[in-house]
């Protein structure tokens, strides 16, 4: 089995100025991602996926999956509130052919535990493609609780969970879940804990900030993987002070979003209400970027 830990970036949807996908410029950030060394996840928190239509994701997934051309790995979110829409997307995923579904815990309903479980296993049950549970309380406000992941960790097509819940301890007791059943791997969401989760068992990180900063977290995994602790340490340490001086100024997937802006505007805006183009905002973000020599 291969010990070695991976990076996804949790790419970003582009638009038009009309709000419509911009497929073309969604394929250059693919290509920008796979050349430095990152595996893509599409239809995440960080692309949009719930301003996003149905026939949009499948549409998006496609062309990520044919960009990528079998040259890195590709994970899809399908995760929706109702556990029906969610299983049709799967499945459209499924036929298409990626590496992993993600599913984001259900928002908007508030769901029991023993839910958790028949929601996830219904999907899982519903495809061949591995299906990795994603949970990110502070956006959906149901949280997988660990022994919840435990259970669902011994379904035969559950193979593992993001992390984007920030917190340490449940980081740890998710990757004791993972060491105490086989095939199922943790991936940290969290932008400053990325070195921390290689260090503590995690098989991987799934970052939104790396769309910003693609070769500092593929340096992070590169460097740990060859077993340069330092060399890891200093490429975190950078990743990390990027990460307090943009995500103080509000919400990080619309900064990520936005930072990308002022850097190449074919990405466009976003779909979201939470960034309204703001002058002396993007002022700051352009500074914070020239100290970080990415302009």
């Amino acid at each position: 089995m291969n010990s070695d830990k991976e990076a996804f970036v949790a790419l970003v949807t582009c638009f038009n100025e009309d709000e419509s996908i911009n497929y073309d410029a969604t394929r250059a950030q693919v290509r920008r991602q796979v050349a430095a060394g990152n595996n893509i996840m599409c239809a995440g928190t960080n692309g949009d996926f719930s301003a996003l239509t149905f026939d949009e994701k499948v549409r998006l997934c496609a062309e990520v999956v044919e960009e990528v051309g079998g040259k890195a790995k590709v994970i899809v979110n399908a995760g929706m509130p109702a556990t029906y829409e969610t299983v049709l997307l799967a499945r459209e995923f499924d036929r298409i052919g990626v590496d992993g579904i993600a599913v984001i815990t259900p928002f908007f309903i508030a769901c029991t535990q023993d839910g958790l479980v028949r929601h996830f296993s219904t999907v899982a049950d519903a495809v061949t493609t591995p299906v990795y549970l994603y949970d990110i309380p502070a956006r959906t406000q149901n949280h997988i609780e660990p022994e919840t992941a435990r259970t669902l960790a011994r379904h035969g097509n559950i193979a593992g969970i993001k992390d984007s819940g920030g917190a340490q301890e449940t980081l740890e007791a998710y990757m004791a879940v993972g060491r105490e059943e086989s095939g199922f791997d943790v991936y940290s969401g969290p932008d400053h804990l990325v070195h921390w989760a290689f260090q503590n068992g995690a098989k991987g990180a799934i970052s939104g900030l790396g769309n910003v900063m693609p070769e500092v977290l593929a340096e992070i995994v590169r460097c740990f993987n060859a077993g340069d602790a330092d060399g890891a340490a200093r490429a975190q340490e950078t990743y990390g002070n990027f990460r307090t001086d943009l995500y103080k100024l509000g919400y990080p997937p619309a900064l990520v979003k936005r930072a990308l802006w002022v850097m190449d505007p074919s990405v466009g805006a976003s779909r979201q209400p939470a960034l309204l183009p703001d002058p002396e905002q993007d002022k700051q973000i352009e500074a914070i970027l020239k100290k970080y020599e990415l302009i």
